[in-house]
């Protein structure tokens, strides 16, 4: 079969799409061919099936530049590519704007991809393990195409990344990224949509809560599956967002790593204009964690749809008036989850916590403090079971279990059911939520909307969010 290498779609989740992506690492789902997925997208140069002649000459090869070539942490979803199973990559920073998709054969060789390992090493580790023959030029040509798509921990890489990180912060503002593709980009479109959803949910969800609410969650999954619970809980914290005078934005960082907290300078921009980041509060955050925790992955926030979606939502429930924005990616738990140390006793996580409380709260400002994250990720999308009926009811079960930890806002109780489970569940909220509850502190939660999604074209699979407020 063959590969290719082709612009990369930047839309974020979408029924079957690799959005869906939980915070947890090592991911892989189905990602069942569909109209406009790489199925159906044409053959372009850089396709690993499809190789040209080259000039034998030894010098070009790029495994002779890298002889212990790396994979750069990339996303690595399953896919069908011409009715057959294939590997589909994307790089999280866009270095190169391009997704790579390759024959499901090559998985192993790219999982060898470790930077200890020679080709020919590769070579004979796929022949011993896998009962795989890959001839040399094949691997030769991998590596070619994955160093042409900057997908390689490597010189080039590096430099490109320095590249688009200076670009991403002398621009005037943060584009929004999904503008034009998984939303309208025209305001007055954009409008339209937000105040449809918000007319299918007129006076449901309870008791709408005053300017001095504290905090909402927000769910972050694309407006064609997630609109109602979006306008569910943005109605009840409509007066909350419009009295706002600091938003402190956490959203999960889905391709986080080592990285706990994330900053930005970068001002985010919606259709409806601009919402200024506050700098020098992130100049005291970064300052309180170091500067190097703190931007080592600041280039993320320039494709991550977490902060965007619900600062978009925020934006439009002030009328596109702008208020002062702290946004902030936060990482993977896993390490907490695994029972490698706790986040209540993790000393970066105090002085953030620390700094923020004091320096948010200290000037006198009305704060409120919104948390972008979904629930569940289950199903074969994400690795797991078909999920039947009885499978959407233990789901509920098992999320209600959390919304009463959230609800009665202790931080440690969430955690702790996060934890027993392992994280079962795949929870894409998990560090944002947690967060959120610390810096609220004594505060009592109220679910607003909830909802499981479809994650695959056959519906056995399944993203389930909810809207909370907090007054």
């Amino acid at each position: 079969m063959a590969g290719l290498s082709a612009p990369a779609p930047a839309e974020p989740e979408q029924e079957g799409s690799v959005g869906d992506r939980p915070e947890r690492e090592g991911s892989v789902g189905d990602r069942p061919e569909q109209e406009g997925s790489v199925g159906d997208r044409p053959e372009r140069e850089g396709s690993v099936g499809d190789r040209p002649e080259r000039e034998k000459n030894e010098n070009k090869l790029i495994s002779t530049n890298y002889p212990y070539p790396k994979l750069r942490p990339i996303d690595i979803q399953s896919t069908v590519q011409r009715g057959q199973p294939a590997l589909l990559l994307r790089d999280p920073l866009q270095l190169s704007g391009n997704y790579v998709v390759l024959p499901e054969t090559l998985g192993p060789a790219l999982a060898m991809l470790d930077g200890a390992l020679a080709l020919n090493d590769i070579r004979l580790g796929a022949m011993v393990s896998y009962g795989l023959v890959y001839p040399d030029e094949l691997l030769q040509y991998l590596i070619e195409v994955l160093d042409e798509n900057f997908m390689l921990e490597n010189a080039r890489a590096a430099a490109a990344h320095e590249r688009d990180l200076t670009a991403y912060r002398t621009a005037p503002f943060r584009l929004p990224a999904m503008a034009g593709l998984s939303y309208p980009a025209d305001p007055a479109e954009l409008r339209r949509l937000f105040d449809g959803y918000l007319r299918q949910v007129n006076g449901a969800g309870g008791a709408v809560l005053n300017g001095a609410g504290r905090g909402v969650f927000s769910p972050h999954i694309d407006y064609h599956r997630g609109g109602p619970v979006y306008a569910a809980v943005w109605q009840q914290a409509a007066a909350m967002a419009q009295a706002a005078e600091l938003v402190i934005l956490l959203g999960t960082d889905h391709y986080s790593m080592d990285d706990r907290l994330t900053l930005t300078r970068q001002s985010y921009a919606t259709p409806y204009g601009l919402l200024p980041t506050d700098t020098a509060l992130v100049d005291a955050l970064a300052e309180a964690i170091g500067p190097d925790a703190a931007f080592r992955g600041e280039l993320r926030h320039r494709g991550e749809h977490s902060l965007e979606l619900v600062a978009t939502w925020l934006h439009h429930m002030r009328g596109g008036r702008p208020v002062a924005l702290l946004p902030i990616l936060t990482g993977s738990f896993a390490d907490f989850i695994a029972g490698r140390g706790d986040p209540a006793g993790d000393a970066a996580l105090a002085a953030f916590l620390a700094t923020l409380r004091q320096r948010a709260w200290g000037q006198g400002r009305r704060v409120m403090v919104v948390a972008s994250g979904d629930l569940a990720h289950v199903g074969p999308a994400f690795g797991g079971a078909d999920v039947d009926a009885a499978g959407r009811v233990a789901l509920r079960q098992a999320d209600d279990e959390l919304l009463q930890q959230l609800a009665a806002g202790s931080a440690a109780g969430f955690f702790a059911a996060i934890r027993r489970v392992e994280d079962c569940n795949n929870v894409c909220g998990v560090s944002p939520f947690y967060l959120a509850l610390r810096l609220l502190g004594d505060v009592e939660g109220q679910v607003v909307a909830y909802d499981q999604c479809p994650a695959d074209q056959r519906h056995t699979s399944l993203v389930s969010v909810c809207g909370m407020v907090f007054g």
